[in-house]
């Protein structure tokens, strides 16, 4: 995995760092990391993952989701230094053996679960979590349990067929416009 250079800003001592050991998208990591870090900054500056996406920055728009120990997180919430010992999911980590695409990941593209893609990771993480934390029985309990993540381009019907579809574990035509 490509790793940018460590670096500090001005003023800053080595000192200050804290050593973190987790490991992303399986490949285990052991850091020193100033212990402002946010984990959206880390995959994104610090390990070039950059499927992850910073949006608002407030932990309000829900482009930052990725899954910690399978639960999904705004990762610009999350201190980098309080995971220590975690297995952090990004969107990269998701796809199947030989880059076939995840389930979800299929199904936003059979349903067109996009327009832009700005959203995409974080929608995809998010519903991965949403489906392990096993809440969600019906569309309208998706439609609530997604409703952190939101899509500017507007294509929540197609998201949620998508997240429906997987939920369900069928396959279905994509849904027609009305």
């Amino acid at each position: 995995m490509f790793r940018h250079p460590q670096t500090t800003p001005k003023g800053v001592e080595t000192d200050d760092a804290i050593r973190v050991q987790l490991s992303v998208n399986g490949e285990p990591l052991d850091l020193d990391l100033p212990p402002w870090t946010s984990l959206l900054d880390l995959l994104r500056h610090r390990l070039a993952l950059t499927g992850t996406k910073k949006g608002c920055d407030h932990g309000q728009c829900g482009a930052c989701t990725v899954l910690v120990d399978g639960r999904r997180i705004n990762s610009c919430l999350k201190l980098a230094v309080s995971l220590d010992g975690a297995e952090v999911t990004t969107i990269e980590g998701m796809a199947g053996e030989g880059g076939a695409l995840h389930p979800l990941q299929d199904a936003f593209v059979r349903h067109d679960g996009f327009q832009c893609g700005y959203c995409t990771p974080g929608q995809i993480c998010s519903a991965q979590g949403l489906l392990n934390e096993g809440h969600a029985q019906s569309r309208e309990e998706i439609k609530e349990l997604m409703s952190g993540n939101i899509c500017r381009c507007g294509a929540y019907p197609n998201i949620l067929d998508a997240i429906e579809d997987v939920l369900n574990d069928r396959v279905s035509e994509p849904r027609m416009p009305e």
